[in-house]
């Protein structure tokens, strides 16, 4: 990677002389100069003044030529990061006017897993928590021969580039080998995690018809171990694509793998295969690397399939620059294997940190879990979901005044819009110095179209800056730019990252219905975001489920920030109910435990949206719950709970974590009048 260059004077890189006119309220959390002097993202920046011939005057400079001249910008990412590849060819970008259509780097040959195993020594390239059950350590050196090892198993069974290699799998350290060997023999890898059920792992599977199945026996989760085989074995049989079923020991060394079809322990398949110097299939840059999965809530999930050098150079991009990961960072995200978060973080490997990786609850066997391991291997990027904050904040944890955190320098949030109190929350209880990056994009990006900027100032409420080379504005219905109003999230240039296509969609109908019918050439994302004067943004929900009373959009997460803030209150969810020719809204609210709904907390609910959002948003209805449906990967289902509440079915109950919770939903008193 580059060293550091030059300096300007850091209130010129910083743009602070602008910002400064803007500035009502201080921000959270500034960088000193001294770091913010030492971040990637502005050695960047002096790179590509060297590459081009160009002034950059900061951050916000440095994004303006990133979509301006968007074809250097990437050229200058994959030199600073030293890319591996045997050829990036001579065009950057071609059909670059077109999406979908454009294609980056298209002569490029390179392989994802050589770009991720380029360390080799004896440092740690892995880190494993399975909850107070199971810890691991694995070097880089070891990584790289485990993943031989693999490779060369898998080829001899008859895996070849393009072929499926799917994973039913905890986030353990044998999933990061399968999906590195799976990636360096050319084969497209995809997973889910292991609390899937049969249905779940077959509305997926079933479509993109792996030829190899990778499984754990069981799974910890909350002190307790759960079995895995029983529904591998049914799996099995409704996949007659898998030869080949190959089980990983977690909760116990030995289990019985008769009645699983095609079962092999993982030790016996790659018993007769020694380590040696992989044979990286370099292959073109769009080459699928992984198929990832829509949360199916409303019908079998679409396949999406993600290239190697978009998902590479992305992840590259988001982690040196956005996140300021260095060589030898500890980089930690809580996700399972069924969650984008999973992918991106292994991709750190590329940047030489090590990953920490902990599987299970994080409030096993209380919430101090995951700051435990914070403290006891020196974390310095500390990724979880705005969910976590909020419970931890519920729960009465101050991390603070319990732990040191001395290592963390960054914590990343997502799966939702992170609460302006959320925010607060981290600087008042967790650590002060600390950069804090609400990050958001998705699994259809397989990265992020918003991220932090850990050379500027945090902001209450706002996610600092669009990523580097993401044309993101913010449309109107006519499709027409805004800057402080509401609006749909777009992005109006290609990008690396873009799918390569739906699987089984051999005309692209279903991709281009999914992100460019409402502006055509423009991808529209489905959320419901302002872009502010500090050039951040603010999320306030999916577009596809904003509310509209009277006819007035309105962002669920307006609602969520008010109700967050009483401690009454564990979690909400807001949906839209057709009533009387128009919508009223109706708020459902799970209490905390011993706490009671009763007219006096339904006046604060309501004074409370009032006076901070409108007399709109203020909801129609009210109802205490026991729980509220979430997809696997912890978000609340706002469509499925208001298509339950309207007596419509949810077409695939497979993709929540809790399908019994809709029950609760139904046939309500208090909404038939």
């Amino acid at each position: 990677m580059a060293g550091l260059r030059r300096r300007r004077p850091l209130h010129i890189l910083l743009g602070a002389n602008k910002t400064e006119k803007l500035q009502v309220t201080p921000p959270l959390w500034q960088p000193s100069d001294g770091r913010a002097r030492q971040t990637n993202i502005l050695s960047f920046a002096e790179a590509v003044e060297e590459d081009w011939n160009v002034t950059i005057d900061g951050v916000d400079a440095l994004y303006a030529f990133s979509i301006a001249e968007m074809e250097k910008f990437w050229i200058s990412l994959k030199d600073y990061a030293g890319v591996i590849a045997e050829t990036w060819g001579e065009d950057v970008l071609v059909d670059g006017d077109k999406m979908p259509g454009a294609k980056f780097f298209p002569d490029a040959r390179l392989n994802y897993a050589e770009n991720l195993l380029r360390r080799r020594d004896d440092d740690d390239a892995i880190v494993f928590w399975g909850e107070d059950k199971v810890k691991q350590r694995i070097g880089y050196d070891a990584l790289y021969d485990r993943v031989s090892s693999l490779a060369q198993a898998l080829v001899a069974v008859g895996i070849a580039p393009g072929d499926r290699v799917g994973g039913f799998l905890p986030n353990m350290p044998e999933t990061i080998i399968a999906m590195l060997a799976t990636s360096a023999v050319g084969a497209v890898w995809s997973s889910c995690s292991p609390d899937f059920g049969v249905d779940g792992v077959l509305d997926r599977f079933g479509q993109i018809e792996p030829k190899v199945v990778f499984a754990a026996e069981g799974y910890f989760y909350n002190g307790k171990s759960h079995d895995c085989l029983e529904r591998l074995g049914r799996i099995m049989e409704a996949l007659p694509s898998a030869a080949q079923a190959i089980v990983i020991p977690y909760t116990r060394q030995a289990p019985d793998i008769s009645n699983v079809r095609g079962a092999v322990m993982l030790d016996d398949f790659v018993t007769n295969f020694m380590p040696g110097e992989i044979d990286f299939k370099r292959l073109p840059f769009n080459h699928p690397l992984f198929i990832m999965y829509s949360s199916g809530t409303t019908g079998k999930p679409k396949c999406i399939i993600h290239g190697a050098g978009g998902t590479l150079l992305q992840h590259i991009k988001e982690h040196l620059l956005h996140s300021d990961i260095q060589a030898g960072d500890k980089v930690f995200y809580f996700t399972t294997c069924g969650w984008m978060m999973w992918n991106w973080l292994v991709s750190a490997l590329a940047s030489q940190a090590t990953l920490l990786l902990y599987d299970g609850s994080p409030f096993y066997p209380d919430g101090n879990a995951l700051f435990d391991f914070a403290d006891a291997e020196n974390m310095t990027l500390f990724g979880t979901s705005a969910k976590y904050i909020d419970a931890v904040a519920k729960a009465g944890l101050r991390p603070m005044e319990t732990h040191s955190l001395a290592s963390v320098r960054a914590m990343a949030s997502t799966g939702s819009p992170l609460a302006p109190d959320s925010f607060s929350f981290v600087y008042e209880h967790i650590k002060k110095d600390i950069h804090l990056a609400s990050i958001a994009g998705g699994t259809d990006i397989v990265s992020c179209f918003m991220l932090g900027n850990p050379a500027g100032p945090v902001w209450k409420g706002e996610i600092q800056m669009r990523g580097l080379g993401m044309a993101v504005e913010v449309f109107d219905d006519a499709g027409q730019p805004l800057r402080g109003e509401k609006g749909e999230l777009v992005c109006t240039k290609p990008f690396p990252s873009m799918p390569v296509g739906f699987w089984n969609d051999g005309d692209g109908a279903k991709y281009r219905a999914a992100y460019f019918e409402k502006f055509p050439n423009v991808w529209c994302h489905g959320d419901w975001v302002e872009l502010t004067e500090h050039g951040g943004i603010i999320i306030y929900g999916r577009s596809d489920a904003t509310l509209n009373p009277g006819g007035v959009r309105i962002g669920t997460a307006e609602i969520y920030r008010q109700v967050e803030k009483l401690d009454d209150i564990l979690e909400a969810i807001v949906v839209g109910q057709q009533w009387d020719n128009d919508v009223r809204i109706v708020l459902f609210v799970v209490m905390r435990q011993g706490r009671t709904l009763d007219d006096m907390l339904m006046g604060r609910i309501r004074a409370e949206i009032k006076a901070n959002c409108t007399p709109r948003h203020v909801p129609a209805k009210i109802i205490a719950v026991a729980d509220i449906p979430r997809t696997k990967s912890g978000k609340i289902t706002e469509l499925a709970v208001r298509d339950t509440i309207h007596g419509r079915d949810v077409k695939n109950t497979e993709a929540l974590a809790n399908p019994e919770a809709l029950a609760l939903y139904k046939n309500i008193a208090a909404l038939k009048d």
